[in-house]
């Protein structure tokens, strides 16, 4: 027999820990009372994959703040959490928007993934000019898929909200609401020189088609105020060229977030005239 109060004893009154490395982020709706339930896919994962047992521990969010959780119950679509302990969860300082052109769904749902790891806060699918005929109608039907497809990888990435995918609109529509950086050829100022001039609290990009933008497209988006900008003398495939234009946009970010901590002051600056939102 061991005695009472050994340290054998002590190891088994302790909770199952699946250990740091492990641990997978998941969205919850709500967290009430010091508790949070999952539902659907991501329980079942839970507990036919994975097959977790109560005392294993998890990191949580609702959108709000991320925690550290541990389970409490496991049955089939429905698993409860039990907080522990908030975590803290580094975003970036500026709002990343990606409004991106249509293109095939298998290379255009890689990308989603891709920005979302990246840090991306919104992505607006459109339709230009070269856009494949019948995309956008189809879009609809994938709405689902991409928002899933997008919480998967911000899980994946520990991120503390999932992205906004808005449905897919015309590119007129599109230029009518934003203001921002259209991705260019290298006859355009490199996007990073750009972001340098004129720090502001969000940075939208337009990334274009495979064929790139007609003449009419980039006449219109010059109107509508949207800046040329070019990420190098390197011909780049639709959704390459979107996944490089947000890796720039949230290494600058996160260079100016490094850069006004150290510095005591704010790395968030406000929207400059010339790129005002209508």
């Amino acid at each position: 027999m061991r005695p009472p109060g050994s340290n054998a004893d002590a190891f088994q009154q302790r909770p199952r820990d699946n250990g740091c490395l492990a641990r997978r982020r998941f969205f919850v709706d709500e967290i009430r009372g010091g508790a949070a339930e999952l539902t659907g896919d991501d329980a079942r994962h839970l507990t036919r994959v994975l097959r977790v047992e109560p005392g294993q521990r998890y990191e949580i969010s609702d959108g709000h703040t991320a925690w550290l959780a541990e389970i409490a119950e496991a049955h089939g679509p429905r698993v409860v959490f039990r907080l522990i302990e908030p975590i803290e969860t580094a975003g970036l300082p500026v709002r990343i928007v990606l409004c991106a052109a249509l293109i095939k769904f298998d290379r255009l749902e890689w990308m989603i993934e891709k920005v979302t790891e990246l840090g991306v806060d919104s992505i607006q699918p459109i339709e230009a000019a070269r856009s494949e005929k019948g995309l956008l109608q189809a879009s609809a039907k994938r709405s689902e898929r991409w928002v899933r497809i997008a919480r998967e990888a911000a899980e994946q990435s520990r991120r503390l909200r999932v992205p906004e995918i808005l449905p897919a609109v015309r590119l007129d529509v599109c230029l009518r609401e934003f203001q921002g950086y259209r991705l260019e050829e290298d006859t355009a100022p490199p996007l990073l020189g750009l972001l340098e001039q004129s720090p502001a609290s969000e940075i939208r990009l337009l990334a274009g088609p495979e064929g790139g933008w007609t003449d009419a497209e980039r006449e219109s988006a010059a109107r509508a105020g949207w800046l040329p900008a070019s990420l190098g003398p390197r011909i780049l495939r639709a959704e390459t060229a979107a996944i490089a234009a947000v890796a720039v946009a949230a290494a600058f970010a996160s260079a100016a977030r490094y850069n006004g901590t150290r510095d005591g002051e704010s790395p968030a600056k406000p929207l400059p005239e010339g790129l005002a939102a209508n």
